[in-house]
């Protein structure tokens, strides 16, 4: 990689870091981390398109899900409070069963989700779902975007077959801030 474009690479982390800060200083307090990683799940949806056919029109709005325990408290729907995303309007769903989603372009995974994570990835097989978690072996069973702490910074995975497959493209500059991992 050139140093310009490992500068360029750098600076787009940390905007998206300095925004997470800017934007966490005139919150409430709910736990620092999920509200950092709320800023990043918005940031996703800046790199990442979806199929021209997965929006009804062009002003449906690009839905976030939340399936399981809800770590976020009110911090991601501020985050998102009148936002758009190509045109789209944002909102938040929260879903207690995968059967309950019937749209969603977004999915975090809530962690304690795990023993289910084969049926959920399953259930959205064929489906243009970006899927989030913070799961440990997430990626490994299919998901596409993974959170992992080191040295207490917050970090993501990406699986880009998994991505693929669902139909989504994700910006390379996206691409070049994870650890890209492609399971066996």
């Amino acid at each position: 990689m050139s140093f310009l474009r490992k500068k360029t690479y750098q600076y787009i982390y940390a905007v998206l870091l300095a925004a997470s800060a800017f934007i966490l200083s005139a919150q409430t307090p709910v736990n620092r981390e999920y509200q950092i990683k709320a800023v990043f799940i918005f940031n996703f949806t800046q790199f990442v398109e979806w199929p021209a056919n997965t929006f009804a029109t062009p002003q449906s709005p690009l839905i976030i899900g939340i399936l399981g325990q809800d770590p976020f408290g009110s911090y991601l729907d501020q985050t998102i409070a009148s936002e758009k995303v190509n045109g789209h309007p944002m909102i938040i769903k929260r879903f207690q069963r995968i059967e309950d989603i019937k749209e969603c372009h977004l999915l975090f995974i809530h962690a304690a989700e795990t023993v289910k994570m084969p049926q959920i990835i399953s259930n959205l097989k064929g489906k243009s779902v970006l899927t989030v978690s913070d799961a440990s072996g997430f990626i490994k069973q299919g998901g596409m975007i993974r959170f992992f702490t080191v040295d207490n910074k917050i970090q993501f995975q990406i699986n880009p077959d998994a991505a693929k497959a669902a139909g989504l493209t994700i910006s390379s500059k996206l691409l070049r801030l994870a650890e890209i991992v492609v399971p066996k």
